[in-house]
């Protein structure tokens, strides 16, 4: 276990130069230019020429790369050219709501989607096989952009049901005191039970739209883990040794299939922290994906390397817990 601790960071290393040098080359490869975006559609070459020696933009490549990497070395990540802010101050302020909505739609997720697999390979072609095909296939067809402006409309416009799907809290109350930046917790921490409810409301659609989305692979492969493992010979040795069908399905035909199943939901986890941007604009919040986006559309360049370097930082960590998850759950795993 130790020394899947220490290992595994360490053999990411690469991955994350590799991520630091993509990042750099693609966001100076792109169309658009921040000095002419920020001297104003009125200015003249020469105020562009100067806002881009400003900028550091005038030095050659090779130098830019090299002041961008002693300042990751030094913990600093840039300046946000249309905020002002320090990219990594941004990003530790938005990153916690991004975590929160996802976190909880992963929740979410694999509580429908882990019982629904499993009741799925047990009745293969019954009702509930079929439910399973027909949420799995709903889950991959319908974008999630739609998804959440469908539920945004009959919840919010024609019911009345959810609240306004703008921002994590309803602007009369006022955030918690911030201790881990998520606002269920600090509010619990804070014994607001007023406020924990109003954010908790808040995150109902978007965490819903996601998981909707996230559903369908987590289902998918818990059936075709559990079919797989169910026709083993020591599922049928168990069966005959008298065990109940709860302890054969629980004890040993779904913590044997667990294990792909932990692939997927670390390759899902990373793929919602990617593409959370497109729920963060639907519901307007305020989350690391649309700082992103804003930035990638003002050809900001900061903001959109710091952002990859952090969705790459949470790759290694999420593979890191997906290593450990396999340790605990087979221990023929660590023998290995």
């Amino acid at each position: 276990m130790l020394r899947v601790l220490f290992t595994r960071p360490l053999s990411a290393l690469p991955n994350l130069v590799g991520v630091v040098v993509i990042t750099f080359i693609l966001t100076r490869a792109l169309p658009g230019d921040p000095a002419a975006y920020f001297a104003g559609g009125a200015a003249t070459q020469e105020a562009i020429d100067q806002v881009r020696a400003q900028l550091g933009l005038d030095k050659p490549l090779i130098e830019q790369f090299f002041l961008y990497v002693s300042g990751l070395l030094r913990g600093d990540m840039g300046l946000s050219l249309t905020t002002g802010q320090p990219v990594l101050q941004e990003l530790l302020a938005r990153l916690p709501a991004s975590l929160e909505m996802v976190l909880l739609a992963l929740l979410l997720a694999c509580a429908v989607a882990l019982p629904l697999g499993v009741m799925a390979a047990t009745r293969p072609g019954s009702w509930i096989d079929q439910l399973c095909r027909l949420l799995t296939t709903a889950g991959v067809s319908l974008p999630t952009f739609f998804t959440g402006l469908l539920l945004a409309y009959v919840f919010y416009f024609l019911l009345g049901w959810a609240p306004s799907p703008l921002g994590r809290l309803d602007p009369m109350f006022s955030p918690p005191p911030s201790v881990t930046g998520l606002y269920l917790i600090d509010a619990a921490l804070a014994g607001d039970g007023a406020l924990w409810w109003a954010a908790f409301k808040q995150l109902i659609l978007p965490v819903v739209t996601m998981a909707l989305f996230v559903l369908a692979p987590i289902a998918r492969m818990t059936r075709a883990s559990m079919l797989s493992v169910l026709s083993a010979d020591f599922i049928r040795t168990a069966r005959a040794s008298g065990l109940s069908t709860t302890t054969v399905l629980i004890r040993y035909g779904l913590r044997n299939a667990l294990l792909p199943v932990v692939t997927t939901l670390g390759m899902v986890f990373s793929f919602m922290l990617g593409s959370s941007v497109i729920v963060e604009k639907v519901f307007g919040w305020p989350g690391v994906g649309s700082y992103a986006i804003d930035a990638l559309t003002a050809s900001d360049y900061a903001p959109v390397q710091g952002f990859v370097l952090a969705m790459g930082i949470l790759f290694v960590l999420l593979n890191l817990l997906v290593d450990i998850a396999y340790v605990l759950i087979d221990p023929r795993v660590a023998v290995e």
